[in-house]
This record gives C-alpha cells, structure tokens and sequence, in this order.
C-alpha cells in the first residue's frame, strides 16, 4: 500500500501541495462521488413526491458551510495540524509499515475512536460548540453532510486519533483512514432510503440509526455515535432504533442561515456564561461539563432558552 502512494505522489503533491492533508485528499477525490449521490437522491425523491427535503436555502447553507470548513481545514493543517500529529507521532511505541491488511486493522482502530470523539462532541461543551453546526440542520439529506464548522479546525479534536499514532501508525495513514470513515458517512445522511437488511443494520451504521442520531427528539438526543459501525453504540448503551418519526434540529435552533452566526453562537454563549461572576471552578465548568449543564444560581445562563422543549430534550 505505501508502495501505490509512493506512485500517487507525484500526482497528489501538484494539486494539494508538498505535506497533503490526507484526509482532504480522499474527501477531494471523491467529490464527484458525492455530487453524483446527491443528484441521486434528489431526483429520487422528487419521483416520490418528496423533493420538499430539499430546502433550497438550507442546501446552500449546507455548501458554503463545507466550502469554508475545508478552506479553514487545509489553512489549519499547514500551520498546525501537521506539527501536532507528527509530535503525537515521535512517542510511538512501534513502527508499523501500512499494507492493505494493517490499514484495514488502522480502519477499525479509528471507527473505535471516531465513537469516542462523536461521543465527547456531544457530551463536552467544548467539543459541542463546534459539532452543534452539522446538528442545526433541520432536514436531512446527503447535503446534511457538508453541514460543518470552521473550528473544528482549531478545536483540538485531533488528540482522539493520538492512540493510533502511538501504537505506531503513520501521520497519512491516520489521516486517510479518518477520511475514508468521514466518505461513508456522506450517504447515511439521507431520508431517501428506509431500513437496510437487518444483518447489515444490526453491524453498520445506516441511514435509519444516522437520522435517529440528527433526531431532537426527547429518545433520539445523545444515541447512535458510531461513524461506520454501530457496534460500539450497541456495546456501550447508546443506541437507539428508528421508531418516531425524526424531529431534525437541535433543541436551541438557531433561526438563521447566516454561516458565521452558526458557526460561532454556541461558543459566544458558553465563553458568555463562563465570563458571568462566580466561584472560578463552577465557570470554567462550562468548558468541560455537557452542553446542557445549568450552573446553580445562574438564571440568565444561555442553555435555558427554548425552555418548552429544554425539559423535554435536556440532553441536546
């Protein structure tokens, strides 16, 4: 495998650069993929009478929500991303040489810590403030996918692939395998397709387990983090099946379309409630605790909006 690297090389450094970001190159390439699956689903659902999911002005907020994420991922890479994995790099315990078998290994390896980082997005405000942009969408189609922020960039959620780097596995090699997870995550962020063979459903992550995972609804908040597998959402308590049909959104919508608003209004209301007086230790507590955490004795803290779906949907 790294011998059919080496051959791409010459070919990948003219069109991303000297040090690519590898993840940004399997996403590149196979764009037109992803271009020609979303015609295929459009055209789908209009033949079904249900083309409305495509909300235009949400379709376009989608694209230029992508387009400026990975402007800001390959800006980010080249300042500080490559520097920071290839430090996490120099403690490995070992040296591992990528062949197709090892990289399938590798692929595993990062689904199991995909799970842990989609968890900690949910779960950790800090984590939260970016992955709140892909949940805001109140729809879903495969455009769903391209829903995401500026600042995961610069947000330090590289740290939950350092186990892979430690063990041994290459800085691209890691990348890679984190951008072939992220390709197949484009096609469950769908409502073109209904439940897949129950074999498949029972392993993979599907379209059905992604848009419960999307759901805002009260059983649907906080479940199916898995990225290709839904193995470990099974094995740690935090699956949950399709039944209700799926309110899109999270529980404090943003009612806009202006992408730095959405980019930014979660992190501008957790550093607001981390500025207001009180014990240090209770403000910094915003950080870390979850996005729902209410801090005693603030009545002005800014997850208590939406208050009539707050108690239903405590979790969002």
């Amino acid at each position: 495998m790294e011998a059919f690297i080496e051959q791409a090389l010459p070919t990948i450094h003219l069109f991303f650069g000297p040090d690519p970001d590898w993840k940004q190159v399997f996403l590149s390439i196979l764009t037109p993929l992803f271009l020609l699956g979303t015609a295929v689903e459009y055209v789908y659902l209009k033949k079904v009478g249900k083309s409305f999911f495509f909300r235009k002005q949400e379709v376009i907020t989608n694209m230029l929500l992508g387009g400026t994420y990975q402007a800001m991922e390959v800006v980010w890479y080249a300042l500080f991303v490559s520097l920071f994995m290839e430090w996490l790099y120099s403690f490995r315990l070992a040296t591992i040489q990528v062949t197709p078998l090892n990289f399938l290994g590798l692929l595993f390896g990062i689904e199991f810590c995909y799970y842990w980082f989609h968890r900690a997005s949910h779960r950790i405000r800090w984590f939260w403030c970016a992955h709140v942009v892909h949940h805001s969408g109140e729809n879903m189609t495969t455009t769903t996918a391209m829903r995401q922020s500026l600042f995961y960039a610069v947000n330090l959620h590289q740290i939950f692939w350092a186990p892979m780097l430690i063990i041994g596995f290459p800085v691209w090699a890691v990348l890679l395998a984190y951008g072939v997870n992220l390709g197949y995550q484009y096609f469950v962020h769908t409502q073109a397709v209904d439940k897949l063979p129950k074999w498949f459903e029972f392993v993979f992550n599907t379209p059905s387990h992604h848009r419960v995972h999307h759901g805002r609804n009260d059983e649907y908040i906080d479940k199916n983090y898995g990225g290709v597998l839904i193995i470990w959402d099974r094995l740690f308590g935090t699956f949950e099946p399709e039944v209700a049909p799926v309110e899109y959104g999270i529980v404090r919508q943003p009612k806009t379309n202006n992408i730095w608003t959405l980019n930014t209004h979660e992190w501008r209301d957790m550093f607001s409630d981390a500025l207001k007086p009180g014990p240090l230790w209770q403000r910094i507590k915003h950080i870390w605790a979850p996005p729902e955490w209410v801090r005693p004795g603030l009545a002005d803290q800014s997850n208590l909006r939406d208050k009539p779906v707050q108690a239903a949907a405590a979790k969002a």
